[in-house]
């Protein structure tokens, strides 16, 4: 079994302090509900993003994640999620439940529109949303690890679906970053970069085969690349040329 690290992962302002937003609307929602109302905007910022990047915005701006990332990895388990929460049948049901759930709250909001309340209650849908992502997803992430609701999280299954149809853009090759590896024979096999993974994948055997990770679970947090001891790993653009130091010559090399 796999050892698996539990190391520094937030590396911005948003990643380290971004878990007192997601405090601010679970739980200053149950009082001021209209705090809800800042859900869809994240929920549009996030999938906007996905187009070109993928679960970008899970590892580096999601405020559910710095929770996770922040406060519960210290008191986490931090053993492998089982594959059934990460298998395609259970993330495709827990996604129509879910959503279903939403819509049904929010169909019985705008059952009875206007009214001095009606904004109280919009709010206080995406609250109870908000609620129980954060109750239950940092309760499995205890028991397992850190980022374990990130598997079959609604908002990541989203995010794939966009990033699918992305790919028919013409910026995606010049937005979306990917973790690549500058030379592969310089890699140690040390297989660190798989132990520092939040989503416990295997980078150092992916990339010996691609010179960039394609994984579509990858959310791009740049972990696997900030404890390379090697620094042989970076998150770039597919279409980013590498520089490489040779003495005093730059040997430039385009990435395919």
């Amino acid at each position: 079994m796999t050892s698996y690290v539990k190391t520094q992962r937030t590396f911005s302002f948003i990643r380290r302090y971004g878990w007192l937003v997601t405090l601010i609307i679970a739980l200053g929602g149950l009082w001021a509900p209209r705090l809800g109302l800042l859900v869809p905007p994240i929920m549009a910022a996030l999938m906007v993003m996905s187009l070109f990047g993928g679960k970008y915005w899970c590892g580096n701006y999601c405020f559910h994640g710095s929770l996770f990332d922040t406060l519960v990895m210290p008191r986490s388990r931090n053993i492998k999620t089982p594959a059934l929460l990460r298998s395609r049948g259970f993330i495709t049901l827990f996604f129509i439940i879910f959503m279903f759930a939403l819509a049904r709250r929010l169909i019985t909001v705008f059952e009875h529109p206007g009214g001095a309340d009606f904004w109280d209650r919009l709010g206080f849908a995406f609250v109870l949303t908000y609620l129980v992502v954060t109750v239950a997803g940092s309760a499995l992430n205890i028991f397992l690890n850190p980022r374990a609701w990130c598997h079959f999280c609604p908002m990541g299954t989203i995010q794939s679906l966009l990033y699918k149809a992305g790919k028919y853009l013409p910026w995606t090759d010049s937005w979306g970053k990917k973790v690549a590896i500058k030379d592969g024979s310089l890699c140690l096999s040390c297989g660190k970069c798989s132990r520092v993974c939040p989503m416990q994948l295997e980078p150092h055997g992916e990339l010996m085969n691609s010179k960039i990770l394609h994984n579509g679970a990858c959310i791009r947090c740049g972990v696997c690349t900030r404890h390379c001891p090697q620094n042989l790993l970076s998150l770039e653009t597919p279409s980013k040329i590498f520089h490489k130091k040779e003495g005093n010559i730059i040997r430039l090399e385009k990435v395919r």
